[in-house]
Formats: C-alpha cells, structure tokens, sequence
C-alpha cells in the first residue's frame, strides 16, 4: 500500500474521485494531476500519470471549455448528454487507479471494488446534475443556470481536498450529498416526465402515451 495513504484515503479518495467525476471530469483529472506534480499530495501509482505535463495541458484545456459550456442554458444539457458515455466510466477508471499497486496480490480485487464504487458514485452524480440542469433550463432566466455550475465548480475542489485531509469528514459529506442527488433525480425525473407529457398534447394534438 502508498506509504502515505492509509486505507481510509484510499477509500475516500477513490469515492471522490468517482463522484467529482459525475460533475466535472476534468477538473477532477486537473486537480488530482496539479496536486500530484505540486508535491502537495503523494498520488498512488495508478494515478501518477496524470501528473504528466501533457496530461496536465489537455485536462486544463477541456477544463476551460467545460467551465464555459456549463454556464450556457441549453448547451450544459447538450454536453451532460454526451458526456453520459465518458464520465461514469471515467469516473470507474479513475477510483480504480487509486489501489493499482496497493495491497499486494489483492490489488486486482480491491480495484474492481473501486471501479464498481467510483462508477455507481459516477453516475448517481451525473444523472442528478444532468436531471437538474434540464430543469433549470425549463426557466428562461440564466442566473440559476449560472448559480447551479458555480456550485458544482466549488464542489469538486471541496470534496476532493476533504478526501485528501479530513476522510471521515468527506464520507458524511458525501452520504449528504448523495441522498440530496438521489432525492433530486426522483422528484425531477417526475417533473421532467411531466414536462415532455404536457407538450406532447399541446403540440402532438391529443394525450401521449406513458
């Protein structure tokens, strides 16, 4: 196992890692890789390859451009749905790195835990941002478009600083977060349903089918 992180953070770590990634892939990717060729944390060896300066560029880059596609109604939706197919298994990829080399022999199965983990933690964050967000664009003002991406910008930072310093703290954090997200993704998926079901029979010319 890393000689500087116990198995708490590794738990922790592969946790945030696997739910920042529903939010915000690359800054995840960014964060972890800056935090890594800083000397400010010591990355386990699955993971050290994002400290590589090219890998550290293109994450950079992406990351400006996802700030910016977020902040616009209609276009963050648009990016939330082709990012379905890359941030949970991103996100599984991610967690799983984490032990690679931790554990002796039991490397592998700890790994698969992880991924089994950071990709369920994955998608329950993606589905509630992206769920969110479509609803939020039902409003036509911008700012709670806005306010809703600034939120997740903070949180992916918070979160991973809280895995990496104070683990207990981040696994109460994050049991909050998750029942807050598992709460939005039922009461808007009801709203959404609603939605499309109300402007199938004002446009389609008679009631839609469930």
């Amino acid at each position: 196992m890393n000689a500087n992180l116990d198995t708490t953070h590794l738990l922790a770590l592969a946790a945030a890692l696997g739910w920042a990634s529903g939010l915000r892939l690359y800054l995840v990717v960014f964060l972890t890789g800056l935090a890594g060729w800083l000397g400010w944390v010591p990355l386990p060896s699955g993971l050290q390859v994002l400290q590589q300066p090219l890998v550290l560029g293109a994450a950079g880059l992406m990351v400006l451009v996802e700030f910016l596609a977020d902040k616009i109604p209609a276009v963050d939706s648009l990016w939330d749905a082709v990012h379905t197919v890359i941030r949970i298994p991103a996100g599984a990829a991610l967690a799983a790195g984490v032990f690679g080399g931790a554990f002796g022999g039991d490397a592998n199965a700890w790994s698969v835990i992880a991924a089994l983990l950071g990709g369920t933690l994955a998608a329950t964050s993606h589905v509630a941002k992206a769920t969110t967000r479509a609803a939020i664009n039902t409003s036509p003002e911008p700012f709670s478009n806005i306010a809703a991406s600034l939120v997740g910008d903070a949180a992916v930072p918070a979160m991973l600083w809280l895995a990496f310093a104070h683990p207990f703290a981040f696994f109460a954090c994050l049991a909050l977060a998750l029942a807050v997200m598992v709460t939005l993704i039922v009461v808007l998926m009801k709203f959404l349903r609603g939605l499309v079901r109300a402007l199938r029979n004002r446009f389609g010319g008679g009631p839609a089918t469930a």
